[in-house]
């Protein structure tokens, strides 16, 4: 009988455990379900991989580190170069459309850039796109800082443009591909700060190095000190930021450019840009029917991105609501926040006689509210949405208005500390949001269009700063030409770039009405 039921017991387990070649080693069970403690030793690479994992991780956010590095160098030339205007226009004789094209021509390449260069950088690798930007800007360097001519900073300067725009989509790209989920958020929080501070403190960093090196060649050194910078962030870049495999694109077998798209934005942004920086110097209204040419060469531009097989702009991206409402964000806000450091720093030292370093150092307490706002903003941005980038406009356009009303009310040398308070306020506004909205816009978008994304936002950005040094920098030429009254032309420039920072507020909220 016992035989019986032991043989009815092991039918039983044959049953349930199926076919015998399939079923376990009891004694390999046995020893799989040892507990770690006991066992006789750890698990074979267990304190191995859980160090390299450390060193992987430690090593990702030097990586981002070297990337912010030369994220704000190339970001610092948009303003840095604003306190130094004075200079270059005594040192090369340059007229007032030069210094216009100083900051608006390195915007626009810049802009131009970013969206080839997040191409090539999806294609190539980012690791790659990044190292040559990095050459290519210092080389650029090098040449603005020994221009002998207007028209040859003018050009090298274009140059520094292109090659701040191909490191650009590389930075926020990496980003992509090296972090996810609260990481990421937290990496692009550091971005924000990073782009904040860069806008902010160049004035400030200007005016020292004018200030150390004096003489009327001291304007160089904002160029120069890009040299020793580079190098440090070639070699770290070489050692810490990883190889990637181009993004996810080079399988899909592109291998080519959109030239002609390139071609049509170019032409559009430059007809609609040239009578505008070139207001005082090309009489007569003959030159203001390049707005319209401009306008219908980027309506060929969007047609011919429609039917292009390889569109240099993959327009599909507008399809997601974030990104179609930041990216049109950025273009604003940048317009109207970027041009207010041109207009303020040549009000400061031309119309009320300030050094480069009080012009610099009056526009701090904008940097330092900028850059606290901005670390906070980038935190806020996961629990709030768009409602912070809404309370951050608000704030930017109240302390815009608030700086005109300080000028008007408070006249003469005390200019300075009067707008102290609210420069500081626009500088909070600043900080929630910048970091916010390009935290926001690219949450939707796929890692593998992430090159591609950046770029386009970015450019909107860039782009942005061309339209508003051109417009704003149109509004206060003409009016100080007609009265030479700096204070006026300086508040009504800033009437202007509020108008397109309200209009940034109208994205965020028309963003806002729907989850």
């Amino acid at each position: 009988m016992v035989t019986r039921h032991r043989d009815g017991c092991a039918r039983v387990l044959r049953r349930v455990a199926g076919p015998a070649p399939d079923r376990p080693d009891l004694r390999s069970c046995a020893l799989d379900l040892t507990p770690p403690s006991r066992a006789t030793g750890d698990a074979p690479g267990g304190p191995e991989l859980d160090e390299a994992a450390q060193l992987a991780e430690r090593r990702r956010w030097q990586a981002l580190g070297v990337c912010l590095l030369v994220g704000f160098m190339s970001l610092l030339d948009v303003s840095i170069v604003n306190v130094a205007l004075p200079s270059i226009e005594r040192g090369l004789g340059a007229s007032e459309a030069d210094l216009s094209w100083v900051l608006s021509g390195y915007a626009l390449t810049f802009g131009l850039t970013l969206i080839p260069a997040g191409v090539l950088g999806d294609l190539w690798g980012r690791r790659t796109a990044f190292l040559v930007g990095l050459v290519l800007f210092a080389v650029s360097s090098a040449a603005c800082g020994l221009a002998p001519t207007a028209t040859a900073l003018v050009v090298s300067r274009l140059v520094q443009g292109m090659a701040s725009g191909l490191l650009g989509p590389q930075i926020t790209g990496l980003i992509q591909e090296m972090f996810s989920g609260p990481a990421r958020a937290r990496a692009f929080g550091y971005f924000g700060t990073t782009v904040g501070l860069a806008t902010a403190v160049g004035p400030l960093s200007g005016g020292l190095l004018i200030s150390l090196a004096g003489g009327q060649s001291s304007w160089r050194w904002v160029f120069i000190v890009n040299l020793p910078i580079s190098v440090v962030a070639f070699v770290l870049a070489l050692r810490l930021i990883p190889r990637s495999t181009g993004g996810g694109l080079a399988a899909g077998g592109r291998r080519r450019v959109d030239l002609v798209g390139v071609a049509l934005l170019a032409a559009g942004l430059l007809a609609i840009l040239l009578p505008l920086v070139q207001a005082q110097q090309w009489k007569g209204a003959t030159k203001w029917l390049l707005i319209p040419l401009g306008v219908l060469l980027l309506a060929g531009f969007v047609g011919w991105e429609r039917r292009c097989r390889l569109p240099l702009v993959d327009l599909s991206l507008f399809s997601l609501r974030s990104y179609r409402y930041g990216v049109l964000l950025g273009l604003l806000y940048f317009a109207g926040f970027t041009p207010i450091f041109f207009i303020f720093t040549l009000f400061l030292q031309r119309g009320l006689g300030y050094s480069a370093l009080q012009a610099g150092a009056a526009i701090t307490p904008f940097a330092i509210g900028s850059g606290v706002a901005a670390t906070v903003g980038g935190r806020l941005v996961s629990r709030h949405g768009r409602t912070v980038i809404i309370v951050g406009l608000v704030a930017v356009i109240i302390g815009t208005l608030a700086t005109a009303l300080a000028v008007h009310e408070v006249p003469g040398h005390a200019a300075a500390l009067a707008t102290a308070a609210p420069l500081a306020l626009a500088g909070i506004g600043s900080g929630l949001t910048i970091s916010p909205n390009v935290t926001l816009s690219l949450a939707p978008v796929p890692v593998a269009r992430a090159g591609t994304a950046g770029g386009v936002l970015q450019t909107s950005q860039r782009l942005g700063t061309a339209i508003g040094v051109a417009c704003i920098g149109a509004v206060f030429f003409a009016h100080l030409a007609q009265d030479g009254n700096w204070a006026a032309a300086f508040q009504l420039g800033v009437l202007v770039a509020t108008a397109f920072e309200a209009t940034a507020l109208l994205c965020a909220l028309a963003d806002a009405r729907r989850p």
